[in-house]
């Protein structure tokens, strides 16, 4: 979107010098000449999305799937931390551990954990 918009301030100006001209010749009011200025500049903007496939809510759309799936995954393991689903669940977290971390519900720490989950965050964010 950002490449594009060199582009499209010089579309703007050019379409609106053509609109401006043919709306002189036509006799057409300051109204209608925006009207006529905006539905033009929006078929071309869409042109141009569709011309280099980066329509603005393919950015967003990750976002309408990760952060409803943040707050599942949030909530559901708040509610195994505190002892909501009941005292079996916490029984599992203290005894269900591998490697380094045989107990759940300790703190970790090495920080080996939460500085590997950033990593990971900051690769997938960065590819």
């Amino acid at each position: 979107l950002e490449n594009l918009q060199p582009e499209i301030k010089e579309l703007a100006q050019r379409l609106r010098y053509e609109v401006s001209v043919r709306g002189k010749q036509l006799g057409w009011s300051e109204k209608v000449a925006r009207s006529h200025f905006a539905r033009n500049m929006r078929r071309i903007v869409t042109e141009l999305y569709i011309r280099d496939n980066c329509h603005p809510f393919k950015a967003t759309l990750l976002l309408w799937v990760q952060v409803p799936m943040w707050v599942c995954v949030s909530l559901a393991l708040r509610n195994c931390s505190v002892g909501a689903l009941g005292s079996e669940v916490q029984e599992q977290f203290s005894s269900g551990g591998a490697l380094w971390f045989t107990d759940l519900t300790a703190p970790d720490s090495t920080w080996i954990l939460p500085v590997s989950l950033g990593l990971v965050n900051l690769l997938v964010v960065e590819v």
